[in-house]
C-alpha cells in the first residue's frame, strides 16, 4: 500500500529548525513556495541559511523571511529587485554570496547526485574565483565547485499524488525539480493533490521517493 504523505502545515513545519539551510526554488516569484514560506514565519523559526537563484521582490516569496529577518545568508545569483534585501546587506543585518546561475544550479544538481563537485570555467578570473581550487584538465583550468545541499527544501507543484509524485506547471519549475534532490527533507505545496495513479506516469517530474511530505495550498 503506497504512503499516504499529505499532511497539514502545521505538521509540515514541525520538521523546520533555526539554523537549517533550506532549499528555496522561484524565479523571482514564479515557482516559489508561499505557503510554505508563510508557514515558516507563521512557526517564528529564524537564521536560515537559504540557498535560492534570488531574493524575489519586496514582501513576497522569499523577500518575506528578507524583511522579517529571518535569513542570516543566502547563496544565489543575484538578488532580484529586491531593495530591502540590499538594505539589510549594507546594514551589515545579511549576508549574500553570489554563484553564477549555471553554476548554482549545477552545484545543487551535484548535491542531489552525490557528486563531488563540478568543473566550470565559469568565474575564472574574477572574484568569484577567489579561494577556489583550479584543476586542469585537457591544458585548460577549471575550477572545482564544490556541491550544495539543504536540511529542507520547499518545493512548489501543480499537482502531487498522495504518495508525493509530482508534477510542474511550465515555467513554474524552473529549479524546483533539481532542488528537490538535494536536500534531508522535502516538503511540498501542491496546488492540486490527487489520488496515486491519477498522474500520467510519463508526465510525473518528480518522483514520490524524493518527497517526504505533500501539504495543499491554501489548507492550514
Amino acid at each position: 500500500m503506497a504512503k499516504d504523505k499529505v499532511v497539514s502545515l502545521s505538521q509540515a513545519m514541525e520538521k523546520i529548525r533555526d539554523g537549517q539551510t533550506v532549499l528555496i526554488p522561484g524565479f523571482v516569484n514564479t515557482g516559489v513556495p508561499e505557503m510554505l514560506i508563510k508557514g515558516i514565519i507563521e512557526k517564528g523559526c529564524k537564521d536560515f541559511e537559504v540557498i535560492s537563484n534570488n531574493t524575489s521582490v519586496k514582501g513576497q516569496g522569499i523577500g518575506l523571511l528578507v524583511h522579517e529577518g529571518r535569513i542570516k545568508h543566502v547563496t544565489c545569483s543575484h538578488i532580484g529587485s529586491n531593495t530591502e534585501t540590499v538594505e539589510k546587506v549594507l546594514a551589515g543585518e545579511l549576508n549574500v554570496t553570489f554563484v553564477p546561475q549555471g553554476t548554482l544550479v549545477e552545484r545543487v544538481r551535484a548535491g542531489g547526485a552525490g557528486i563531488g563537485g563540478v568543473l566550470t570555467q565559469t568565474g575564472m578570473g574574477t572574484p568569484i574565483a577567489e579561494g577556489k581550487d583550479v584543476i586542469t584538465v585537457n591544458g585548460k583550468d577549471y575550477l572545482l565547485e564544490l556541491p550544495l545541499r539543504g536540511d529542507i527544501a520547499l518545493i512548489h507543484a501543480w499537482k502531487a499524488d498522495k504518495m508525493g509524485n509530482v508534477v510542474y506547471h511550465r515555467t513554474a519549475r524552473n529549479f524546483n525539480q533539481v532542488f528537490a534532490t538535494a536536500a534531508d527533507w522535502v516538503i511540498v505545496e501542491a496546488e492540486e493533490i490527487v489520488e496515486v495513479g491519477e498522474l500520467d506516469p510519463d508526465l510525473i517530474m518528480t518522483p514520490g521517493a524524493l518527497v517526504d511530505a505533500v501539504v495543499k495550498c491554501g489548507e492550514v
